[in-house]
């Protein structure tokens, strides 16, 4: 998971210059998910549905919003987002009113780590402080076991030098824990933008942004344009042995299990015994490598590069990954190139909110038991397990009558989904954070400690089985995922709020939004990437070579139709990038209909609603979901190159013209705009 970028501030004023010591009253959370429910009022009904559907079913929202300054787009989720930080802030504040709280208690933990990021006189005095003997260390590097070791300390400390490690269950062995090693090590976002040409002017931003950085660190102007001048050369020559986005959606090629010494043969120049030990794994059985010519790469440039490059390269990643708890002039110049020069924002967010977001990322389960006692009733948790299991019935019932599959690979395809199961809210085994230490001593103390205790936790797990109640994400996360390894879906807490999840809507609407999402995240289970596993989570083919063909020529509808939406200029989203969140959005859409007719059945017809029937509203309630999107030009443009995810007004819109029960729902018919000819929708689930 990647972690937010928080606490960053434009321009080079002071922190106190720009915020005030006290936090201004908050909002009324209750106010702000009212304004985020389905509405009719944000429908524009001069608009023809047969014309433009996204318009008028989101057409007066569109007109009437703009992106607030402090983001980089502005939807449904941002949205939810933004009212959802304001029930962590009561919640935090609660925690921090609690004067007899116990040390170590959730309270004491979540009020002491909230104080320390809104002490921006601390962060100041503190200075380099939190980070400074590792940046010592760095200075005195004088040969490659030494850059390697150094490096090795970072990854400890949530500093991916060099490339990325982790510990999750091992994708051919789901029932255990492995050790990944993956590509890494890069500033910018993908390889595109150290590669393309019309990523040039970036390129230059990014190259003024190091040198910037490192004159903070006290390199003279000369040295600190040589420094950046390497880094950016280190990280293009691994940038060009990096997978692409869309090759990293290949879980079967991802997946090359390594032992120390095919990793040494690998890369023979490269110091792994000394740095294993460093990350805590001497005695490493095996690594699963995701691309295996990146570790190739790396031990090359490790061997070819004076050492003083390393030292300017990794004295970068560590201030880069610190940034966030330094002082102001080094989170002015993060912002001032992460989020305005990379995603065109014009303003941070206020400094609050951006200690809740640290809250959240680094101790989110001591914030999360304070969250769902406030905030998560069990009536939710009820109506979502209903709604879960509506959707399942849709999605089992699919699987029976699938013409394109044979029997034999439609019967692993119901033992698999026999097995799946769904989460709902928050895990009954949260962390306890048994051991950190949350103390007023400074912020960037107590990210340090937090992100050595992380590091360690999964580490823990490292060769042992894996723990079935462990959870991906925090209660109070706005999103939902799923897991292959796992075969389950997760929905935290914070998603189950309008305009996704709303106590006071009709079915229709609820069925429209959340059960579709829902049937999304399920669905996951079955497209270009989750059909590889089988039910316990292990990488296995058992499709028929027929139904693989079968599954490829459907999904390759998909690929078309949204790569010839064109989201800017001349720039078109990525049909084959986004395929698993298409083939996602388009199962989750028709199963969640299909249940909400399953639903109707046997029942009076209800009446319409707003002039509406139940089947408009499900489809205007998906669409107003997504349709209410709008992204600033760099982030739109950085969404179309490394994000998963086609942007929302393509989401809106795409799934719904493959579905004949859209077009009977509002009278479309061949030759209005909203017509998709019948050999064009494809079947899948």
């Amino acid at each position: 998971m990647l972690r937010c970028r928080l606490f960053p501030l434009i321009g080079f004023s002071s922190l106190a210059a720009v915020l005030p010591a006290d936090p201004v009253a908050p909002a009324s959370p209750d106010s702000l998910l009212s304004e985020l429910r389905f509405s009719v009022a944000d429908m524009d009904r001069a608009v023809d549905p047969r014309q433009d559907f996204v318009k008028f079913a989101a057409g007066a929202w569109l007109g009437r919003e703009q992106i607030p300054a402090d983001q980089y787009r502005w939807t449904s989720f941002t949205a939810l987002e933004r009212a959802n930080w304001e029930k962590i802030r009561l919640t935090i504040e609660a925690a921090q009113a609690q004067a007899e709280a116990a040390p170590g208690s959730p309270a004491r933990r979540v009020g002491t780590f909230y104080a320390t990021a809104l002490d921006t006189a601390g962060i100041e005095a503190a200075g380099l402080g939190p980070i400074g003997d590792l940046l010592t260390r760095i200075r005195f590097l004088g040969s490659v076991e030494e850059i390697v070791r150094v490096a090795g300390q970072l990854q400890r400390v949530g500093v991916g030098a060099l490339c990325n490690v982790s510990v999750y269950p091992d994708a051919r062995q789901s029932d255990r824990n492995a050790f990944y090693l993956t590509q890494g090590g890069l500033g910018l976002p993908s390889r595109d933008y150290y590669t393309e040409e019309s990523f040039a002017s970036k390129r230059e931003a990014y190259l003024a942004h190091v040198q910037k950085t490192l004159e903070r660190l006290g390199y003279t102007t000369d040295a600190a344009a040589v420094g950046a001048g390497a880094i950016m050369e280190i990280e293009t020559a691994l940038a060009r042995a990096s997978k692409r986005p869309v090759e990293l959606r290949d879980p079967v090629s991802n997946y090359n299990r390594l032992t120390p010494a095919e990793l040494a043969r690998l890369a023979p120049a490269f110091p792994w015994g000394p740095w294993l030990k460093e990350l805590g794994v001497p005695e490493l059985e095996a690594a699963v490598v995701n691309h295996p010519p990146f570790l190739e790469a790396l031990g090359t440039e490790l061997t070819t590069r004076p050492v003083g490059q390393w030292r300017a390269y990794l004295s970068w990643h560590l201030v880069r990954n610190y940034a966030d708890c330094l002082p102001a002039a080094f989170e002015e110049e993060d912002f001032r190139f992460y989020e305005t020069v990379l995603r065109g924002t014009p303003e941070p967010e206020p400094r609050w909110r951006r200690a809740a977001k640290m809250v959240n990322a680094e101790i989110g389960d001591a914030l999360g038991r304070l969250y769902v006692d406030r905030y998560f009733p069990p009536a939710a948790k009820g109506r979502m397990l209903a709604m879960v299991g509506h959707i399942e019935a849709a999605f089992r019932a699919r699987l029976e009558r699938l013409d394109w599959m044979t029997p034999e690979t439609r019967a692993r395809a119901q033992a698999k989904f026999a097995a799946f199961r769904a989460k709902i809210g928050y895990s009954d085994r949260l962390k306890d954070y048994a051991g950190l230490v949350v103390a007023r001593d400074s912020f960037g103390a107590n990210v340090r400690r937090a992100r050595a205790w992380a590091y360690n936790y999964s580490l823990a797990k490292l060769g042992r089985p894996v723990y079935p109640e462990e959870w991906g994400m925090t209660p109070p996360t706005v999103n939902a995922y799923f897991s292959a390894t796992r075969n389950e879906i997760v929905f935290p807490a914070g998603i189950l709020q309008p305009p996704f999840f709303d106590m006071a809507a009709d079915d229709a609407v609820n069925f429209g939004a959340i059960a579709a999402v829902i049937g999304h995240e399920i669905t996951h289970g079955f497209d270009d990437q989750g059909r590889k596993f089988d039910g316990r989570g292990n990488l296995a083919d058992w499709w028929q070579a027929a139904d693989e063909e079968a599954f490829k020529a459907r999904a390759q509808h998909l690929v078309d139709q949204y790569g010839a939406y064109e989201a800017l200029p001349g720039k078109f989203v990525n049909g084959r990038l986004s395929l698993g969140e298409n083939i996602a959005d388009l199962g989750g859409v028709s199963v969640a209909y299909e249940a909400l007719q399953r639903s109707l059945a046997g029942k009076p017809r209800p009446e319409p609603i707003d002039g509406f029937t139940p089947e408009q509203r499900f489809f205007l309630s998906w669409a107003q979901l997504w349709g209410r999107t709008l992204y600033r030009p760099e982030a739109l443009e950085r969404q179309l190159v490394t994000g998963p995810h086609a942007p929302g007004n393509f989401r809106a819109l795409g799934p719904l013209l493959n579905l004949p029960e859209f077009f009977a729902a509002w009278g479309i018919r061949e030759g209005d705009p909203m017509w998709r000819a019948p050999e064009q929708r494809p079947n899948i689930w």
